[in-house]
């Protein structure tokens, strides 16, 4: 797992990112974070500034956010509407947390992959919180989730590759995977600013500029701008969730560790999605930012999937046995989960329900409520 070891500036409108050094445990990183939101009041209280924790702006105009003064953003803007229709509300509105999950072999990532690939739509269920637009309902649970099925799909999606047979097989599947990995990202164009180029091929000549080819550089700087659900790094990155309030924060990590970092809930996990099929994956994800819990897939609500999912990652996680200093094991952590089961909406649908409606203060309850308590 990754919790907040760095603070940076990062994206085209000037968000905040706090970036994780491995730890072993959820404890740890909600620690981490804790320390982090202290830091960031301590210097952001006395300048008036508050955090919301949502999955895009709720009120603010595409016009009315500003914007790094960068090359790359420059050339970003420029590409992002030639191939789709929202990759400027990705790049300037939308706001999510992401958790890395180590894996310990090859066999061990492929069928991690696999298994958070497949149950990503259930973390985009449960962490569903941006149902807004400038100022109104925009007609989703999870717009910021709706906003990547329409951004770059060449540089998106539920990688279906990633399910192959070839994939994980014994004689040489290290080979393959990595192949078929690289074949993957080749196929998608490089956006660099390095020297001249603004756009070009890994495997094709420019002839705008000719002699030019990628260099070792502008491939690593290139895999940073490949956007899966699951992006497959040194480590594995869960993408699917919204930015959510501070209190549900070390949920997410959670989650994903009780799911898969012991063999039995990795298992019983795999035994889930195993049998879905490519498209069945991809309608459930195409469905939930606008139905949330009530998606289906074959004959199941996600919401059935949701529950069975989140009482799986509890009994992963008191198995692990990791105990923090008041002798709590990491479940605690699944609380705020566990009471959006219970209530069986999702954030968003909460946040909906107190909406006073178009014309009112933008800064409503159910904004209000989005508030980072411990920051601002």
């Amino acid at each position: 797992m990754t919790s907040p070891a760095r603070r940076d500036f990062a994206g085209a409108r000037g968000t905040i990112r706090a970036i994780g050094a491995p730890v072993e445990t959820v404890h740890q990183t909600q620690a981490e974070l804790m320390a982090h939101l202290a830091q960031v009041r301590e210097i952001a209280a006395p300048l008036g500034i508050g955090f919301l924790g949502l999955g895009m702006t709720p009120s603010w105009s595409r016009a009315q956010i500003p914007v790094m003064p960068k090359g790359r953003y420059k050339i970003m803007t420029d590409y992002m509407p030639k191939v789709g229709r929202y990759g400027l509300d990705m790049m300037y509105r939308t706001c999510t947390v992401q958790t890395n999950l180590d894996f310990s072999s090859e066999a061990d990532m492929v069928k991690k992959l696999r298994v958070s690939v497949a149950l990503q739509p259930v973390a985009t269920a449960l962490f569903a919180n941006s149902p807004f637009t400038e100022g109104k309902p925009n007609g989703f649970l999870s717009f910021r989730s709706e906003i990547w099925r329409d951004t770059d799909n060449a540089r998106s999606g539920m990688i279906p590759w990633a399910f192959e047979a070839a994939w994980g097989s014994n004689a040489g599947s290290t080979t393959r995977s990595m192949c078929r990995c690289i074949s993957s990202s080749a196929a998608t164009p490089i956006s660099t600013s390095r020297d001249r180029r603004s756009v070009i091929s890994l495997t094709a000549k420019n002839p705008a500029f000719p002699g030019e080819r990628p260099t070792l550089s502008d491939w690593a700087n290139h895999l940073s701008t490949i956007f899966p659900e699951v992006r497959l790094k040194r480590y594995l990155e869960m993408r699917g969730a919204d930015g959510v309030p501070w209190g549900r924060l070390p949920a997410l990590p959670a989650f994903w560790v009780g799911c898969s970092m012991t063999t039995t809930s990795l298992d019983a996990a795999w035994d889930i999605v195993k049998h879905w099929n490519a498209g069945e994956r991809q309608a459930l994800r195409d469905d939930v930012p606008r139905l949330g819990f009530k998606a289906r897939i074959r004959d199941r609500y996600l919401f059935e999937i949701a529950k069975e999912c989140v009482a799986l990652s509890h009994s992963g996680l008191r198995r692990r046995g990791r105990i923090d200093h008041l002798g709590r094991d990491e479940s605690r952590h699944l609380e705020p989960l566990e009471r959006i089961i219970d209530c069986g909406r999702t954030p968003a649908e909460e946040m909906l329900e107190k909406f006073e409606g178009p014309g009112t203060d933008p800064w409503n309850p159910p904004i209000t409520n989005m508030r980072f308590k411990s920051v601002c």
